[in-house]
């Protein structure tokens, strides 16, 4: 089915994907933390709130907002530009090193904000790099768990809703984690940032397209629910 175009609703998260291309994207320390750099300087310059991110070997994911209609694409376009330039210098390579654009949707945050971050800080875990979120040093698992301060990330209100107090926010984030996933729920979110798809209940799609004033469902799914597909976890 052919993917929509990315969209943006005001005030609402998106779930974004960038896929590698071919070889690993990062090769050592020095990559992860310069990905890292160029993310924090992107997203302050495009006014682009990070809520949550995991660097793996082949795909990278974030859940953001967006400031405006444009943010995430001068974010991603800056952190890409930037960090390939970087990396085929270092490693003396040459070429692209990502799988055409990112991809990315608006969810519906009281319905898939939390999951999405679970998904994106246990994606890891899902994808056998690591037995446990917390010794993969490459997402805000960490941060969300009180283990480590990543400045550039912007805690969203429903992440803050968890506690009155950070460690109250804390605990009840790793509780969160120790629950299993909702596979069909995880393949719905992979599934609709994937082909850009808005995703959240028939009355949030209808509001989200009424707010963006454009279609943002295939035309097929406006009147019943989508099958599910198995998409990949790690992107």
């Amino acid at each position: 089915m052919t993917r929509l175009a990315r969209h943006y609703v005001p005030e609402q998260p998106q779930h974004v994907i960038l896929q590698g291309l071919k070889g690993p994207a990062f090769l050592d320390e020095g990559d992860y933390l310069y990905f890292l750099a160029c993310l924090a300087d992107a997203a302050r310059v495009a006014d682009l709130a990070v809520h949550a991110w995991v660097l793996m070997p082949d795909a990278v994911q974030f859940l953001v907002t967006p400031s405006y209609e444009s943010s995430v694409a001068m974010a991603m376009q800056a952190v890409c530009r930037r960090y390939v330039e970087t990396f085929n210098r270092r490693h003396g390579r040459r070429g692209a090193m990502w799988r055409g654009e990112y991809r990315a949707t608006v969810i519906e945050p009281d319905r898939y904000f939390l999951l999405a971050s679970q998904v994106i800080d246990h994606a890891p875990v899902r994808n056998r790099l690591v037995a446990e979120p917390g010794n993969y040093p490459w997402s805000s698992y960490t941060h969300h768990v009180g283990l480590r301060v990543d400045r550039f990330v912007k805690d969203h209100p429903l992440y803050r809703a968890l506690g009155d107090t950070p460690f109250e926010r804390h605990e009840s984030y790793r509780d969160l984690g120790a629950q299993p996933l909702d596979e069909a729920e995880v393949n719905n979110l992979m599934r609709a940032t994937l082909e850009g798809w808005v995703l959240g209940s028939a009355a949030y799609c209808e509001w989200a397209a009424q707010t963006a004033n454009r279609r943002l469902m295939p035309l097929l799914l406006r009147d019943r629910p989508a099958k599910v597909r198995r998409a990949s976890a790690h992107a």
